[in-house]
């Protein structure tokens, strides 16, 4: 079932392409099937890293791999908008121009230079000089609230007075944005020191007996996006934090907020759980989550609604638990399987029970990338031999383990025959 469902994913991110040699948009992948012609860089990131995995798993020819990675790289010099290195979120998939007045992400880029350092890493010479130029040129001293000492969020230019910088939001807890702190140390062009890494804000929760790291909604794509790249397993910062035994915390945790279900929900369960942004029935949520229960209805939005995402792309953390819910799913949900694989959630608590029929780029991405570190460690060696990456994680002062201690090798054969 992870095989199937790790091709069903490669295929939506090879498919939902632009492969119009001619287009100015060519390589774009869509950021989601409820917005046609429409492409986020996020998701162009996971794509190019999803190409290797295709190529190893024989899904494509290494010649039909290395023209997209080629093609989509150019594109993306050529034809995306871009500030100061930072790309628009969305952007049309036929032009590469920015998707109505949508912001220039800072973590969307970050995601999108991750792939392009992965395809680079995997195919040499032209292409990696190319993913190169891409990462040399975000400008990650611009993007810096240096009073603050944080990364800014996002950068507009026309949506606010003349003279006012455009700079908005802070990064100013730990969430997503690790590997922004690696890419930046790590830049050959506008190196950052360690010190905004160390000034990010750190909450932390007790769940279950384990004391962990968590973001502000908590949802489980904060403790998967960086960690599909950086192979965290095998580093310890100079706070003594092991960012890959944090997210093992973090999604035991989640697991465990289900099954005591203090929203009492009835999708909640030992086998239904992952709270984290994906489809829900009133459309996208970014704040479904699993925040300590004296505050979860405050600041959470959660409405009953499952992701497959969440168990799927912590696989890497929790291989038992998050098989055994996925193979829940696969089961007793027959509506929740489509032409590319599972779709995106599930939700047991409406007047009927309700089915996304929508698949979203990052959400396949992110499920991609995990099973195969998982199987593998492809997407983690790859990313790792970077120079620049070894460089930031130094400038970063973290310090390599012995051995693998958390890692834990893939053996198809311990779920039970009944469970399998």
């Amino acid at each position: 079932m992870l095989e199937l469902e790790a091709k069903s994913c490669f295929n939506f991110l090879w498919d939902q392409a632009n492969t119009d040699h001619k287009s100015p948009g060519y390589g774009l992948i869509l950021d989601s099937t409820d917005k046609a012609g429409v492409a986020s860089i996020a998701s162009v990131g996971f794509g190019l890293s999803a190409i290797p995995i295709g190529i190893e798993r024989g899904w494509i020819g290494y010649g039909q791999g290395f023209e997209r990675a080629l093609g989509t790289l150019r594109t993306l010099i050529k034809s995306v908008d871009n500030y100061r290195g930072f790309y628009a979120h969305f952007v049309d998939m036929k032009t590469g121009k920015r998707y109505r007045r949508c912001e220039y992400s800072t973590i969307d880029t970050a995601i999108l230079i991750n792939g392009a350092i992965t395809s680079g890493e995997y195919f040499g010479g032209t292409i990696k000089a190319l993913a190169e130029k891409i990462y040399k040129r975000a400008d990650w001293n611009f993007i810096v609230d240096k009073a603050n000492k944080r990364f800014y969020m996002h950068y507009w230019p026309e949506v606010f007075p003349e003279g006012h910088s455009g700079l908005g939001g802070q990064w100013d807890y730990f969430a997503e944005q690790l590997i922004m702190y690696i890419l930046a140390a790590g830049s050959p062009t506008f190196k950052l020191g360690a010190e905004l890494y160390y000034n990010m804000g750190k909450l932390r929760d007790c769940y279950n007996g384990s004391i962990y790291v968590r973001g502000w909604y908590n949802s489980l794509f904060i403790h998967q996006f960086s960690h599909a790249w950086f192979d965290s397993a095998k580093y310890v910062d100079r706070d003594g934090i092991n960012w890959f035994d944090n997210s093992v915390k973090a999604t035991l945790a989640n697991r465990q907020y289900c099954i005591d279900n203090p929203e009492g929900f009835k999708t909640y369960g030992e086998n239904s759980w992952g709270l984290t942004a994906c489809m829900g029935p009133s459309g996208y949520n970014g704040r479904y989550g699993s925040l300590p229960p004296s505050i979860v209805q405050e600041i959470n939005k959660n409405d009953g609604t499952v992701p497959i995402c969440g168990p799927a792309g912590s696989i890497a953390f929790t291989p038992r638990e998050s098989m055994e819910a996925l193979l829940y799913a696969y089961k007793n949900f027959p509506q929740l399987w489509g032409e590319y694989g599972f779709y995106d959630s599930y939700n047991l608590d409406q007047d009927k029970p309700w089915f996304s029929k929508d698949y979203i780029g990052i959400n396949k991405g992110i499920t991609l990338l995990m099973i195969e570190n998982y199987f593998s460690g492809l997407i983690w060696d790859l990313y790792m031999k970077n120079s620049y990456i070894k460089d930031g994680l130094k400038a970063l002062d973290f310090s390599k383990l012995e051995g693998d201690r958390t890692r834990q090798a893939y053996d198809p054969t311990y779920l039970s025959p009944q469970s399998a």
